[in-house]
């Protein structure tokens, strides 16, 4: 069944609009519904890995700085973490890191996620989970306890610096603690 074109279509499929330029219209339109509209989540269901992309870029980008645009909404990130497409992955991942210090339960589901992620291939699939698990460490308790003997593990095997530096400084910021 086809579904009805939708305000995005008009941004999501213009050839005319640079990507950045794309991502930041769209994290502007999803900011005027002021939440994950059922619209956007439909959408996501039906588009391809580009566009899907660019919506999990502009949620992304909204994460930063408008975390409460997401309160209901973190399952539905959460989904966006086993998606066959990267982009959409690592844009998920980046989000659940940038949500983590304002909603550390909710946001602590995705650890399994986010640990398995770290086991592929792709270097900014990979730092993006990085990003997410050391995030979680610094803003819940309980999660901390169980990713600190992860990262101590991961730091073994982990060849890429950036990562192992991540969970260095996640390692060293809870021995302060």
């Amino acid at each position: 069944m086809k579904r009805p074109p939708s305000q995005y279509d008009e941004i999501l499929l213009s050839k005319t609009i640079k990507p950045k330029e794309k991502i930041e219209l769209l994290a502007n339109l999803f900011l005027t519904e002021r939440k994950l509209s059922r619209e956007l989540i439909d959408l996501m269901a039906v588009a391809g890995d580009s566009e899907r992309g660019n919506c999990m870029s502009a949620l992304t980008l909204i994460s930063k700085t408008e975390p409460k645009f997401f309160t209901g909404s973190i399952d539905f990130i959460q989904q966006q973490l086993s998606a066959k497409a990267p982009r959409v992955c690592w844009e998920a991942a980046e989000t659940i890191g940038n949500l983590a210090p304002h909603f550390p339960s909710d946001c602590a589901q995705a650890i399994p996620a986010l640990q398995k992620m770290l086991q592929g291939e792709g270097t900014v699939l990979r730092w993006s989970a990085a990003y997410a698990l050391t995030e979680l460490a610094k803003a819940n308790a309980t999660a901390r306890v169980e990713l600190l003997p992860f990262f101590e593990q991961a730091l073994l095997s982990e060849e890429n610096n950036a990562i192992k530096k991540m969970f260095q400084k996640a390692l060293k910021s809870a021995a302060i603690r």
